[in-house]
This record gives C-alpha cells, structure tokens and sequence, in this order.
C-alpha cells in the first residue's frame, strides 16, 4: 500500500496518519471543516501527507480509515466508499451521538449499523479499542518481542487481509475476532476494550487519557476477546 485515506482528523485518524507516514505511506486526510483547518497537522505530519476534502480522500489509494463520530456517518454519500477497503474506528457514545435504538436493544452492533449507513463499503473494524496515546506507544516494528495486537472484525475476507496487512506496517499484530456481529467483544467497556491496553488496569477514570500503555500479544488479546461479555450499552450514561 502506498497511499491511505483518512476521513477524521481527531486524535485516532491523526495518531495513524503519523504511523503511515513513518511507514513510508502517504496520506491523504479530510475532515468535515474542509483542507485549509489540516494545515497545522498536515505540517506536521510533513511531506508525506495532504489535506483534501472528504471526497478526494475517500478514493484516494487501496483503503481509507473512517475515524468520525457514529452521528456523522450518514453525511458521507455511500458511493464514495463503495467497494472500498474500509477501516471503521467507530463506537457508539450516547452521551455524543444520542440514543440510538437499534444499538441500545442490542439489535445491531456498531459496525452492522455502519454498514447499513454505508453499504457496499468493505469495513472491518479496527482501532476502536485503544486509546489515541496509547496508538505511538505500542507501534513496533515486524518480529519485535513486545509487539502488541489489535483486533479486527468484518464480514469480507479480502477485506480484513488487506486490514491486516496494513496494520502489521503501522506497528500492530492482528487478531481476527470475527463478523461485525461478533465485533461487540471489542467495542466500549466490553473486556477487550481500552483497558487492557493500561500499564496499570485500576488507574482512575480520570487519569486514563494520560495513562501509560503496557504491550498486549496477540494471545493475551485472543484471550480477552473469547472472554469478553456485552455491556449493555442503554445503560450506560457516558
């Protein structure tokens, strides 16, 4: 892969864009507040990446990471992404997207409902349950003995190969936890999500977003992921 789109410049998309940089990929990133907010993180991120609108990054290279709040995924008109390799980072925050039915009866998953909101796009869920911090901290390179892993779900084979692969040259191993109906094992508070990724499990809610991470191998992660059980989400406040 040479070039990878991002659509979200918050702090997961812009955490990646700085790992497919270092990783000799370009990048081409959107937000919904147009190229010209991007100057200060495309400077940044430095020759390698370029601002562009919502559109140009989604067709831009062999994926593109979508990394935007649950509400906004029905702004973004479906074509663009169809048949697209598609890395959905999002979770489902009530407190952010308000209350959604389908995902408070437990219905759907997250990524079911995104795939309704964006069919024929190619998701497989990854990056939703780490951290943004967390994401420069366990990068490392192929074969190291503390490389961590993350997990990915989705529905096409080639599809989550190609997420995979990806993912291997920004710094992770990868666990395949499924269909996107299975991808409850990883989404918030379920016992793949976030916390496993914490040097110290019992830091305080408080101090999480600076927090230092500690490595979790893919067996570590395999573990969690068949351990997991769904939290129910209309019960949560946050």
């Amino acid at each position: 892969m040479s070039t990878l789109g991002i659509i979200g410049s918050g702090n997961i998309g812009a955490a990646v864009g700085r790992l497919a940089v270092a990783a000799d990929i370009d990048v081409v990133i959107a937000n919904s507040r147009g190229p010209q907010s991007l100057a200060g993180l495309v400077e940044e991120l430095g020759p390698r990446a370029t601002a562009a609108t919502v559109e140009q990054a989604a067709r831009a290279g062999d994926a593109t990471l979508l990394s935007i709040p649950l509400s906004a995924y029905g702004s973004i008109p479906a074509e663009l992404l169809r048949g697209r390799t598609v890395l959905d980072t999002g979770n489902y925050y009530p407190h952010r997207d308000g209350r959604i039915a389908e995902l408070d009866s437990e219905e759907l998953t997250t990524t079911e409902l995104a795939q309704r909101l964006l069919p024929g796009a190619l998701l497989v869920k990854a990056f939703n349950n780490i951290m943004a911090h967390h994401i420069p901290q366990l990068a490392r390179p192929a074969g190291a003995a503390d490389r961590s892993a993350l997990p990915i779900a989705g529905e096409d084979t080639g599809a989550k190969e190609r997420a995979a692969k990806l993912i291997d040259r920004l710094g992770f191993d990868t666990v395949d936890a499924g269909t996107v109906a299975q991808s409850w094992r990883f989404e918030p508070e379920s016992g793949a999500y976030t916390h496993i990724y914490l040097a110290d499990p019992d830091v305080p809610f408080d101090q999480m977003m600076q927090a230092p991470a500690a490595p979790v191998p893919a067996e570590e992660l395999r573990a969690a992921l068949e351990e997991s059980e769904r939290v129910r989400v209309a019960g949560r406040t946050f």
